[in-house]
């Protein structure tokens, strides 16, 4: 694969996991209800994602109400959002970063060694953001865990599972770790030891002319 085109697949890559990161950030759909170990089947389903928790009843009927208080939520839901929102600060300037370092845009210097460097500084970025939603996700499957199988008097109905949005942000961090990895692989060194060896050649040949 040329280098063109490795930084386009990661670039494109880290974008469609900034985009899924988006999409699990604002989902309420991190934890639900579990159905699961029992044959009475509730009219109600319960949700509940980092910014509100819904109600989902048989009808089809959706109501959702956000959280009311930050310092009343887990410590789970605190740091999770904190994670997520660092995570789509490092994607949005990765995004715009990696744009200007691309061999395939017009955009800033014209030196390819220059821009390959400002590529592997965006795809750093991505591969940061990757691990912030990878942290972020993972801490809160594990309260989810860890609090289904703690109340063991609760019935499991009445319990939480992983949602929809946990899956979003694992694929999210994975394509976002994959196109900064591809990103950071565009350093030139050829490149540059030739731009070196010719810098180097220059003085000499044109001394040997006078």
């Amino acid at each position: 694969m040329g280098a063109e085109a490795r930084e386009l697949a990661g670039y494109l890559a880290a974008l469609a996991g900034y985009l899924a990161a988006l999409l699990a950030t604002v989902l309420p759909q991190w934890r639900q209800s579990s159905y699961a170990g029992d044959a009475i089947i509730t009219a109600v389903g319960l949700h509940e994602g980092l910014w509100m928790s819904c109600a989902a009843q048989s009808t089809g009927q959706v109501q959702c109400r956000m959280h009311d208080s930050l310092l009343s939520l887990g410590v789970h839901i605190q740091t999770s959002r904190a994670l997520m929102v660092i995570s789509l600060l490092l994607g949005f300037f990765g995004i715009i970063v990696s744009v200007v370092g691309m061999k395939c845009t017009k955009v800033g210097e014209e030196d390819p060694v220059t821009k390959s460097r400002i590529a592997v500084a965006g795809g750093v970025l991505f591969i940061l953001s990757g691990l912030c939603t990878l942290a972020a996700v993972s801490l809160y499957a594990t309260q989810v865990t860890y609090e289904f199988f703690r109340e063991n008097t609760i019935p499991i109905n009445a319990r939480y599972e992983f949602g929809s949005a946990l899956f979003v942000g694992w694929g999210a961090a994975s394509l976002s770790l994959l196109g900064g990895s591809l990103l950071c692989c565009s350093w030139p060194a050829k490149e540059r030891r030739g731009q070196q060896y010719h810098r180097q050649s220059r003085p000499s040949t044109a001394q040997e002319y006078v």
